[in-house]
């Protein structure tokens, strides 16, 4: 019975391109962004002004935020997405004129009169 199991099943791959690792799918997906964002102005007096987050935006969509304060190490704060980030601590506080910068130097800038401005970097041409 065993040597008829083995008979039907294929011989591994062996080529060199079916050897290589690949990310199986069942896996998230990969890649992060990293940004900063600045608060112009502190409406609670707690976080200051300046860059006061260096943050990442997984490819899944998820946020991981360390706030800079308090001192000596701040604090970890995980959000699903980037709109629940934004809607917590930037729209709900717009007095603080908030600059999102992520490090391809793109910005989104959360106006205190409640408009948002997209700038994205300047592409050099070669």
């Amino acid at each position: 019975m065993q040597t008829e199991q083995l008979e039907q099943t294929e011989s591994p791959k062996t080529e060199p391109e079916d050897l290589k690792p690949r990310p199986p799918a069942r896996l998230a997906p990969r890649g992060i962004r990293t940004f900063t964002m600045c608060r112009q102005n502190d409406e609670t007096g707690i976080s200051g002004t300046g860059v006061i987050v260096e943050g990442v935006l997984l490819a899944t969509g998820q946020v991981i935020l360390h706030w800079l304060s308090p001192s000596p190490r701040g604090s970890i704060a995980v959000f699903d997405s980037m709109n629940d980030f934004v809607s917590i601590h930037i729209t709900s506080h717009l007095i603080n004129g908030t600059i999102i910068t992520f490090e391809d130097g793109e910005q989104i800038t959360y106006n205190t009169d409640g408009t948002k401005e997209n700038k994205l970097p300047e592409v050099e041409e070669t």
